[in-house]
């Protein structure tokens, strides 16, 4: 890991995920959530605030060791035991049908195989788990898409790793999973990075 992506991109990314737009997605994700556990890409920790009062301990995997010093904040100040495990979303250390819920906040953009990580969230969620997103990712309209995939390559460099156009809805549903609840919308601007998906998917509707 450079320089680079241990102590600059935590510091920006940190900076960025807390500008007054981003707290109302997390509430509303959260909410949803029950029973045991797993958080991919937990960051500098800033969903803790937003689980329910009852979930008293939360799994953990994040794969760039420079957010640790950043999240230790964030856990001190929560009752929520944290289990943390600096690994990658690709390679899932649990067994099969391990977890009730499983969240991704802001991370598929920059998992660099993220549809084998997507296949391990699905393999490690319960037959009756769901999976809570909140991403962003490629735009509706195609002018937008243009930009994306021009400023992708700027944007995985300046942004450890992440990308403008990835088509999250797609990811997902080729992962074996269905929608219960899936909304896309733009959250503000500028609208390259700001076209949001935000959902429940499910390995059965049934």
């Amino acid at each position: 890991m450079g320089i680079f992506s241990k102590y600059v991109s935590p510091w920006l990314m940190n900076k960025f995920m807390s500008i007054k737009a981003i707290p109302p997605y997390r509430a509303e994700l959260l909410n949803h959530a029950y029973g045991k556990i797993l958080e991919i890409g937990f960051g500098s920790g800033l969903n803790l605030p937003f689980y329910p009062a009852n979930i008293k301990e939360i799994n953990i995997v994040e794969v760039n060791d420079g957010m640790k010093n950043l999240a230790q904040k964030n856990i001190a100040q929560s009752s929520i035991q944290v289990n943390y495990h600096t690994i990658n979303a690709e390679q899932l250390p649990f067994p099969d049908a391990t977890f009730d819920t499983i969240v991704s906040a802001w991370t598929l953009c920059s998992i660099v195989e993220v549809s084998k990580a997507l296949i391990e969230i699905y393999r490690v969620l319960k037959p009756e788990g769901q999976f809570l997103f909140v991403e962003h990712g490629l735009s509706n309209e195609p002018q937008v898409q243009k930009w994306q995939h021009r400023l992708t390559p700027v944007q995985k460099v300046i942004a450890d790793g992440c990308h403008l156009d990835r088509n999250i809805e797609a990811l997902i549903a080729g992962a074996g999973f269905q929608f219960s609840k899936l909304r896309k919308e733009y959250a503000g601007v500028p609208k390259v990075a700001s076209y949001f998906y935000i959902g429940i998917a499910t390995k059965s509707l049934a």
